[in-house]
């Protein structure tokens, strides 16, 4: 095509993000992204109606009353019998769930396909758990791209469990023996199961895993939401991979949502308090969207926050019961009912406890100094950000695994723990193990004191900012993937 003819084109995008607040958080931001690089791109977001999660619905809400220039967002039906949520296979439902859209996305691309002011389709980009949806980009000859929404050696990770699984030597025996270890692909460390995610230590995990590896190795490139300078050894384990017919691998990360979730506002009383404490004094503990305790457990945590004598905001929220589609974590309407007797009146000046927080914007605050998380990798993205060094305290997903590799390969956090896993599709269900006041005292006393793990966080802090800056890793890896979606076209 020559360069004229080049300029006037509009190269259009189908996105397809998986029905997780991250996730479709992540997808917004790419794509902002991608439009802001280069005109000639426009792009269709296919928004699959989420089951549960007032959150989730808000955030969905927002995008539709606020569009960006060349992105629409196309909320698609919901069929009148959804698969039924079984919490004994989760992730069998979840894929069932992806692929009862497949006719929607179909009407959507051939509706698209018949305008005469559209650009031509240069691919589709499915979230990990949407890749079932290739199929219906082959119906159209489009190519596909799959956006990894964790980190590259996470995806070493799937490549090399499903590697073992396909063998047939390897399956849910071995990865759940607790004295096992394995050499993975992207990790320098032999790997423990003990932080292999819980999921992936069930036969429905495991059959989920392989079928969605065996597809993404199908797409002609994988995004991957991390940076060279971060997880070099594990991005450039790629190298080898590709050669041999493995999608090529685009780094574009950070990708980050600072404006959150669109919700009411902090409340003033906490803003407040903050503009009184000292720089970095404050320890933050927040969970994620499905992060819960039960009543013990909530206890050991309230202890360790007076024991330690720092300043604090907690995020406490309510362990939901499962529901018919799924889990719907809330507020607590008075969160004293499950804490020590005492305890928000001895910490009224010392603390805040609060329900859903707005993440960014906290760690945005100079008085916050430490983040106690179950590193979900938005929220380590978020933590490096700022310049926030972390404490472990994993729970579901692979989340393990960050952790790991935030503490072990990368030393850029401390552990409070790095094997602690939450069933979250039984939330109502006891503490089965409780990690004690006295570990979690320990790892905010570090996260808040250690001088090493500060400074690499900081270094890395500036270093994330570089990458997406103009010459940066990310930003290159961009424009190369640009090229290649324009290239589809030509």
């Amino acid at each position: 095509m020559n360069q004229t003819k080049m300029a006037n084109t509009i190269a259009e995008l189908v996105f397809i993000p998986a029905t997780a607040l991250g996730h479709i958080m992540s997808t917004v931001e790419v794509a902002k992204l991608l439009v802001n690089r280069d005109q000639r791109l426009s792009l269709t977001i296919l928004v699959i109606k989420p089951l549960l999660g007032s959150e989730i619905a808000r955030y969905v809400e927002s995008l539709t009353n606020s569009p960006t220039e060349r992105i629409r967002f196309v909320e698609l039906p919901q069929g009148e019998t959804p698969p039924k949520f079984d919490p004994e296979a989760p992730m069998a439902f979840l894929n069932d769930y992806m692929k009862s859209h497949c006719k929607y996305v179909r009407d959507v691309v051939g509706e698209m396909m018949k305008r005469t002011d559209s650009g031509r389709i240069a691919g589709f980009v499915v979230d990990v758990f949407c890749t079932g949806m290739m199929d219906v980009a082959d119906e159209f000859g489009v190519p596909t791209y799959v956006f990894f929404t964790s980190n590259a050696a996470f995806l070493g990770f799937n490549l090399c469990i499903q590697t073992l699984c396909e063998s047939g030597n390897h399956g849910v025996a071995e990865f759940n023996n607790p004295d096992a270890e394995f050499v993975v692909t992207g990790f320098v460390n032999p790997v423990s199961t003990k932080v292999f995610p819980g999921i992936y230590q069930t036969k429905d995990g495991l059959d989920f895993l392989r079928s969605s590896v065996r597809k993404m190795k199908e797409a002609k490139g994988i995004l991957v939401n991390t940076f060279l300078e971060l997880e070099t050894h594990a991005i450039e384990s790629f190298s080898a991979l590709e050669t041999n017919d493995f999608p090529t691998v685009y780094p574009v990360g950070p990708i980050l949502n600072l404006n959150g979730v669109a919700a009411k506002p902090l409340d003033s009383d906490i803003i407040g308090w903050l503009d009184g404490q000292q720089p970095s004094s404050v320890v933050f503990l927040c969970f994620g969207s499905m992060g819960t305790f039960g009543e013990v457990q909530v206890k050991e945590i309230a202890h360790a926050l007076e024991r330690s004598g720092r300043p604090f905001i907690w995020s406490l929220r309510q362990p939901p019961p499962v529901l018919e589609q799924g889990i719907d974590v809330r507020d607590y309407r008075d969160p004293g009912v499950v804490l020590p007797e005492g305890f928000m009146e001895r910490t009224i000046g010392a603390g805040r406890v609060i329900g859903w927080a707005p993440q960014a914007a906290l760690l945005a605050h100079p008085a916050v100094g430490g983040f106690v998380s179950h590193c979900g990798w938005n929220s380590v993205f978020e933590s490096l950000w700022f310049g926030v060094p972390l404490a472990t305290w994993p729970m579901y997903a692979e989340q393990q695994l960050n952790a790991f590799e935030l503490v072990v390969e990368l030393g850029l956090a401390v552990e409070i723990t790095l094997d602690y896993k939450k069933d979250v599709f039984a939330p109502d269900v006891g503490d089965t193990v409780v990690v004690t006041a006295e570990e979690i005292e320990r790892g905010i006393r570090q996260v808040m004191e250690d001088v090493e793990v500060r400074g690499k966080v900081k270094e890395m802090s500036r270093k994330s900012r570089e990458a997406i800056a103009k010459e940066g890793s990310s930003f290159t890896s961009i424009g190369h993937l640009v090229h290649e979606f324009l290239s589809n076209i030509s």
